[in-house]
């Protein structure tokens, strides 16, 4: 399997309100809502419940390029996403599915559709398998969907129907009501945290090195690692106070990155990013997390993920989750997804990401580890007042130990279902530093 799945739990309105879906065109159009983007390049498979089909569960998962994957990605899909319902309450009554794949170089949405029929036939044998049905598969490509299931031309010709405008589907003008979001394609959510292009990274890469040079032998010294930590923390909080008080472009999310791009130095940068790689230096970044801190933190772990580059691509694991979690803590829970998918492409034995992975997937509130590391943060402040001001010749207590994150999610490891992205070769090229931020 060649990317991190991504299940998702059922969402809805305030108020409960329900909507009835009553031909492929109207599912084809829920597509996004569903998930909070457009997925592309997607495996997407929905539980139903109960006679009227209600939406459970769901998972999205990259369409391997390899065709011989096909069988085993579509029998492990089919496994988590039943085995993952009846955990959370009830096993499916049926599951509907989508291919979302743009044309390559010289196909048509039509050829899209033809090249992906093994993979809907593997989905609905695997899941068949298990004895839950699969009602319907759409290929969505070039602006258009086919069904494989559905063998009435008058509803699904051969030719494709056309997807409905964005915003005039009756599923779009629900959403509109309840508050839900499409935050774009998935495509366009990656591009906001992936590492700058060649051309704009060398100076970048050698800020890195030798960022790399001063601080990783202090940090593995250990007497200068709680040293470098504050560093960090202060460095980052200046920048975060920097990117609050900049105006905020009134033209798209683009032009916010670039401006933030432009607002933060490249030694700056390469400093946060190389103590970002220290585990304890890097769950206390955490605890910016709600508030007014949220938004300038968040602003800044995207940030600092642009700028992980050339061999440097691993370190970008520790602000991808740091984004991640703090997507997650103020309810946006797709960009958390997001995030988190990338973190473990890049690294999947990465525990905080796998911690919050877990925790997304079993529908856990992001308040208890909220609370946890409030917690952390008081009891460091009042040590530190404690030992500022000693009433006598005692020593105060000890502070807080870290490992918040730990104990607040759940414990890592494999869940029924779950596959692990294949272990990277360890003959990496470039030049690394300390790897504590797992």
């Amino acid at each position: 399997m060649n990317q991190h799945r991504e299940p998702h739990e059922p969402t809805g309105s305030a108020d409960g309100q329900q909507i009835t879906l009553r031909s492929p065109a109207e599912l084809a159009d829920a597509l996004p809502y569903l998930l909070g983007f457009h997925p592309t390049d997607s495996i997407v498979m929905v539980a139903l419940h109960g006679e009227r089909g209600r939406f459970g569960g769901r998972l999205r998962l990259g369409i391997p390029r390899a065709p011989q994957e096909w069988a085993p990605v579509a029998e492990q899909l089919a496994e988590c996403l039943i085995e993952g319902s009846e955990r959370r309450g009830s096993r499916p009554d049926g599951i509907v599915a989508f291919l979302c794949q743009d044309p390559q170089d010289g196909e048509t949405g039509r050829r899209v559709m033809e090249r992906l029929r093994p993979l809907a036939q593997r989905l609905r044998t695997a899941c068949g398998s298990l004895d839950v049905p699969v009602y319907e598969v759409l290929c969505i490509s070039e602006g258009r969907f086919w069904s494989y299931c559905c063998p009435d031309v008058r509803c699904c010709p051969p030719e494709g129907t056309g997807l409905a405008l964005p915003g005039t589907s009756v599923m779009a003008a629900a959403a509109a009501y309840a508050g839900v979001r499409v935050r774009g394609s998935l495509r366009e959510m990656e591009a906001r945290l992936a590492p700058w292009p060649a051309a704009e990274a060398e100076d970048q890469a050698r800020a890195l090195d030798d960022a790399g040079a001063a601080l990783v032998p202090r940090i593995l010294a250990g007497a200068g690692r709680k040293q470098v930590a504050e560093e960090t923390l202060k460095l980052a909080e200046s920048l975060m106070e920097r990117l609050a008080q900049a105006p905020v472009p009134a033209t798209g999310r683009t032009d916010q990155d670039a401006e933030d791009d432009r607002l933060i130095g490249h030694d700056e940068a390469a400093a946060v990013i190389v103590g970002l790689q220290d585990r304890e230096t890097r769950d206390r970044a955490a605890e910016w997390m709600e508030g007014p801190e949220a938004a300038p933190a968040l602003r800044l772990w995207r940030t600092l993920a642009r700028r992980c580059v050339g061999p440097y691509g691993e370190y970008a694991t520790a602000p991808l989750t740091l984004a991640a979690w703090v997507s997650w803590s103020t309810g946006d829970e797709p960009a958390a997804r997001v995030a988190l998918a990338l973190a473990l492409r890049i690294d999947p034995r990465y525990v905080f990401a796998q911690l919050l992975h877990q925790a997304c997937n079993e529908g856990l509130d992001p308040e208890a580890l909220r609370r946890c590391l409030r917690s952390e943060r008081q009891e460091r402040a009042r040590h530190g007042q404690r030992a500022a001001r000693p009433k006598s010749g005692r020593p105060g207590p000890r502070p807080a130990r870290p490992g918040s994150v730990r104990k607040a999610l759940p414990a890592a490891g494999p869940r029924p279902g779950a596959t692990t992205a294949p272990e990277r070769a360890r003959g990496r090229t470039g030049r690394r530093g300390t790897r504590s931020g797992r």
